[in-house]
């Protein structure tokens, strides 16, 4: 199903519910995931020294060098990938591919249209002020998740506690007891999740575009109506309700 959304947005996060879901097996996926988290890691670095190299460019010319600017997307598009199997919204049970480019087939994508002109000089920096109060919200969520993990490495007990609430109110649980992804939470964590992608895409100097400062829960009232008059002419045989996607 496609779901581009009808707007034009420079940045764009399209997420697919991808199931069955298995019950159980999001309980060793950051297992699975330890080859993926060694190479973003090294991926990540090699953001940082993107970024660091397209800056006087950006800065002089107002343009993106190309081949950085493929670099940086990919890292990003890997990421969500990874994110999007894991605890970032745990929709889908295909394990991530290894490559930069583009997968479209693959439940989780990112586009990110390479910008005309990029704002020069010392407009640059002061673009990028703009985004603080989003960066602030973005570093808060980070700064929690650690203190739970360091918090959780203290005491046995802790970290128990900590895992079960975590569980309790993720789509895991309700995976465990139904096998089933709960259809609100989905669309709310697919939205944070594309809003802090956003935030990153233009603090990195991919985008011009800054998204607002509350992440959207609800799709647009077309695009729902445009969903609902899809989904009712095209449900399957059997009355299985189709697959849910997020824009």
């Amino acid at each position: 199903m496609s779901t581009i959304a009808a707007e034009y947005q420079p940045v764009r996060v399209e997420a697919d519910l991808d199931e069955p879901l298995s019950r159980w097996l999001w309980a060793v996926k950051w297992l699975l995931l330890l080859p993926h988290h060694f190479l973003l890691t090294a991926l990540g670095i090699g953001l940082l020294i993107a970024t660091a190299l397209a800056f006087p460019v950006i800065f002089f010319t107002g343009r993106y060098p190309r081949w950085l600017f493929l670099y940086s997307t990919g890292v990003l598009r890997w990421a969500w990938r990874v994110a999007y199997y894991s605890y970032g919204a745990l929709a889908t049970d295909r394990y991530p591919p290894f490559t930069l480019g583009a997968v479209p087939d693959y439940p989780a994508r990112l586009f990110i249209d390479r910008p005309e002109h990029l704002p020069r000089g010392p407009g640059l920096l002061l673009s990028r002020l703009r985004a603080l109060p989003q960066l602030l919200l973005v570093a808060l969520v980070g700064l929690v998740f650690r203190l739970v993990w360091w918090i959780g490495g203290l005491s046995a007990v802790l970290a128990l506690v900590a895992l079960t609430i975590l569980v309790l109110s993720s789509p895991a649980a309700a995976l465990l007891r139904t096998g089933h992804y709960p259809r609100s939470q989905f669309r709310s964590l697919v939205a944070f999740d594309r809003w802090a992608i956003q935030v990153l895409a233009y603090l990195f100097f991919l985008t011009d575009a800054l998204p607002p400062l509350r992440p959207e829960h609800t799709a647009r009232r077309g695009g729902r109506l445009q969903n609902y008059l899809r989904n009712r002419h095209h449900r399957p045989p059997g009355g299985r309700a189709p697959a849910v996607s997020a824009r």
